[in-house]
């Protein structure tokens, strides 16, 4: 639960994020920590992030310092280990390089507080938030909330196969669809089984029509 509320502010972006992982609605106050949000709400390794979750006393400032996210990671799937759980705030490297001193008294009682906890705190910038991994989760997002028939999940799968386990999005609507009524159909069943990972893509690289599609090995 926050440690404190986020009040609404006419200069800035704010509002809530609902998120599945944390199973509720969490508040932000930048477009930056939202993008943030919706990378770790996709990010396989996350169980789940803490928003505002600690005060951390500072000398000399008496509200104290509010972090903005804590991450919690999920066992690695080989090793079993589990990553330090990260402690971060979310900040424009202009904001960070204009307001240096006010922030580094906050910043090193954030590092000393993690590391008491056995955390790791960090600070993330637009610089690791908008990346093509982000443009491509803004675009694919909705998609997730589609309920493709399982004929129709089924039949996509199959013609992937039929393709030697690759395909892009225009050779499957090739396979699929003869009018723009079955493009109009098609399309969100292919996208939602590329946000769902039925379909595998690099996400680190622009996804559009022409991206290379193909099936995880234990389908394949």
């Amino acid at each position: 639960m926050p440690v404190r509320k986020i009040p609404k502010n006419y200069l800035v972006v704010t509002g809530s994020f609902a998120s599945r992982k944390n199973d509720e609605m969490d508040a932000f106050e930048s477009l930056l920590e939202k993008e943030y949000m919706l990378l770790l709400e996709f990010d396989e390794r996350v169980l789940r992030f803490e928003v505002q979750p600690v005060t951390i006393a500072v000398p000399g400032i008496p509200k104290g310092y509010v972090p903005d996210v804590l991450v919690h990671y999920h066992p690695d799937p080989i090793s079993g280990e589990i990553s330090k759980p990260l402690l971060t705030e979310v900040k424009h490297t202009d904001d960070l390089q204009r307001n240096a001193q006010k922030y580094a008294p906050k910043f090193a009682a954030a590092e000393e507080y993690a590391s008491e906890c056995g955390w790791e705190f960090r600070i993330t910038t637009q610089v690791d938030i908008r990346t093509p991994l982000l443009a491509n989760l803004k675009f694919l997002r909705e998609y997730r909330n589609i309920e493709p028939t399982t004929q129709d999940s089924s039949r996509l799968i199959q013609i992937v196969r039929d393709s030697g386990g690759i395909s892009s999005v225009d050779d499957l609507l090739s396979r699929l669809a003869s009018t723009d009524d079955d493009r109009l159909h098609w399309l969100p069943v292919i996208w939602h089984a590329v946000v769902t990972q039925r379909l595998l893509a690099d996400w680190d690289q622009p996804i559009d029509n022409d991206t290379e599609l193909y099936l995880p090995e234990d389908v394949a």
